[in-house]
Order: structure tokens, then C-alpha cells, then sequence
């Protein structure tokens, strides 16, 4: 080791690096190719060398679907923040703490409303940088605010999971929250209004087997992960290799889960379509009148073209009322 080695160099270093913006460039965790961060915001988070999908935050979600600045947020009720006194390598109240602090969210769902095209809309969209979007009391809170806002508004409700499912620190109180979605979903449609969820990377556990699954129409982002237990864990069990693209959007479109796959840049334009598409009503059609039964003649009135029989022997009866009378006497 040298003076140079050991005192120049990091010297130098220093100096560079704080010259140069720490969130400047991002890499793509699938091919790998460093991005520069304006671009791939432009491209709402897609990679622009391998088209992978990156996972967009609540607010950024938002701002993607009703446009920034251009939507309302949905007030959500207060909860309980550590019901259960949880504690594993750390304290469940510490945890939330940190996640709060890191996404600037109360908790992993955010709510809003907005317009899309000339149809009123409440979206709730997950955040899974908040403890993996996992599901408890305030999210289930969350999800029932939203359908109760979409009710009064009599607007379309759109879901956007990004989850691991339901979170273990709060237990079965977590677990409760998978039929109150239910219920909640349920209000949406009893009142005739679209449901609509936009699978994305991952929808998994918890909320795939409750609110994410009763769409009127499932619409999935490319690439999602989409599931209930991992692969690792369906492998084991059934100790059989999984097909390729096991799980993915694709492979549930094929096979009957998932009803559009649809590119980022193409995602606000087709919920644009969709719901312009369900919630308007209908126009009424002018009533035409009745068929008529097979083998039933056409009444003589409403037939124009109908042909009358005449019935000649009464006709010359008539003809010759004297006649035959006549010579016969």
C-alpha cells in the first residue's frame, strides 16, 4: 500500500461523487443497462432496452391514471397502528414508522378520484414499497373508503394490488380484512356500478384470493407476477417443474384468469374505453312490434298486399236474384 493508494485516490472519489447526483441513473433489474432517471420517468417506468415493467409507487400510479395534479384524494378513516403489540427481530410500530417515512404514505394504499375521459372514477392504488403492499386493517380500510366513495359518486372503481398478501403482524385481524373487501366489492356492484382491477407486479396471497379476483374486467400490466403461493413453494408441493412463464400475465390471459394484457403506455387509454364502455347506459331502442306466431295469418287490416277470396256461388246468388226465379215459373 502507498500514500497515493491509501490517501490520494479516496480523496479523489470523494470529490467526484459529490459532484454527481446519487439518483441520476437507475438499473433495470432485469437485462441490467443503467437508465437515465428523467427518461425513465417519461416512460412511466418501463425499460427502454428490455420493455420490463418497474413497479410505480401510489401517488406515481395515480398521477399516471387521472393525470398530476388532476385528481382528488380520498380522506381515509384512522386505525388501530399496532393492534397487536407485534414484535419479531423488530417492533411492528418501528416498522410501520420506517415505511411511513420512506414512501411519505400513512399506509400501502392511497385513494383518489378523478375523471377519465368524461366518466368519474375512485381508484385506489398499492404501494409496495410500504412493507410489501401487504394487507391490514388500514389497507381493508382503504379498499371499503374507495367503494364507499365510488358508491356516492356513482363513479367506476378501479383497483391497482401490488402486494405479498396479508401482513403476519397483524394476524387474524389481518385475515379479516379479505372478506370485508368482498363486501366491500359487492356494494360496488349491487349498485350497478364497474369494477375494475389492474393486476400488476406482484398480485399475490391475501388479495389475490379475495377483492383482486371479482373484477367485472381483469385488466394485467406486462410481465406481472400473478399468484397465490410462490413458485418455489407450488414446486415442492407438487414436486413437478412449473411450465415457463408459470404465474406470469401472459400465461394467465391463455388460460382464462386475466381478460386483457395490456403495455404501460397503452394502460390509461384502454381504462379510458373500458369504463366509458360499462358505466354509460344503454340508449333505448323504439319498440317494434310483435312477431307473429308461426302459422298465424297476418291480420287482413295490417296486410296491404293480401289477397281477398271471393266466393263466386254467393256472388252470382246475388247476380241473379230473379233469374233463375223467373223461369221457373
Amino acid at each position: 500500500m502507498s500514500w497515493l493508494t491509501d490517501f490520494v485516490k479516496p480523496k479523489l472519489r470523494a470529490l467526484v461523487r459529490a459532484d454527481v447526483p446519487e439518483d441520476l441513473w437507475e438499473k433495470c433489474p432485469n437485462c441490467g443497462q443503467m437508465i437515465f432517471q428523467k427518461e425513465l420517468e417519461q416512460l412511466h417506468r418501463v425499460c427502454p432496452h428490455c420493455d420490463h415493467h418497474m413497479r410505480l409507487g401510489a401517488k406515481a400510479r395515480l398521477d399516471h391514471l387521472f393525470g398530476a395534479e388532476q385528481w382528488e384524494s380520498i380522506a381515509l378513516p384512522e386505525v388501530p397502528l399496532d393492534p397487536l403489540k407485534f414484535r419479531d427481530r423488530q417492533r411492528y410500530g418501528d416498522r410501520l414508522k420506517a415505511a411511513q417515512s420512506k414512501t411519505g404514505l400513512k399506509d400501502a394504499v392511497l385513494v383518489g378520484a378523478g375523471d377519465l375521459g368524461d366518466v368519474p372514477v375512485v381508484a385506489a392504488a398499492f404501494d409496495f414499497g410500504f412493507m410489501g403492499g401487504s394487507m391490514g386493517i388500514a389497507v381493508g380500510e382503504a379498499v371499503y373508503a374507495a367503494a364507499r366513495a365510488a358508491v356516492a359518486r356513482k363513479a367506476a372503481l378501479i383497483i391497482f394490488p401490488s402486494s405479498g398478501g396479508a401482513r403476519m403482524q397483524e394476524g387474524i385481524l389481518s385475515l379479516m380484512q379479505m372478506p370485508r373487501t368482498v363486501i366491500a366489492v359487492d356494494d360496488v356492484k349491487n349498485a350497478g356500478l364497474p369494477y375494475f382491477v389492474v393486476l400488476t407486479d406482484p398480485t399475490t396471497g391475501g388479495v389475490t384470493a379475495s377483492f383482486a379476483m371479482l373484477g367485472d374486467i381483469h385488466v394485467a400490466e406486462t410481465g406481472a407476477v400473478i399468484g397465490f403461493a410462490g413458485q418455489r413453494v407450488i414446486a415442492e408441493t407438487i414436486r413437478e417443474q412449473l411450465p415457463p412463464g408459470f404465474q406470469r400475465a401472459e400465461y394467465l390471459q391463455e388460460h382464462g384468469m386475466v381478460d386483457i394484457v395490456v403495455h404501460r403506455e397503452h394502460l390509461v387509454g384502454t381504462l379510458t374505453r373500458l369504463v366509458d364502455l360499462l358505466i354509460r347506459p344503454v340508449p333505448k331502442q323504439e319498440a317494434l312490434p310483435a312477431p307473429e306466431k308461426p302459422g298465424e295469418p297476418a291480420a287482413e287490416e295490417d296486410d296491404p298486399n293480401r289477397i281477398v277470396p271471393v266466393d263466386l256461388a254467393a256472388e252470382n246468388g246475388a247476380g241473379m236474384a230473379n233469374g233463375p226465379d223467373e223461369k221457373a215459373r
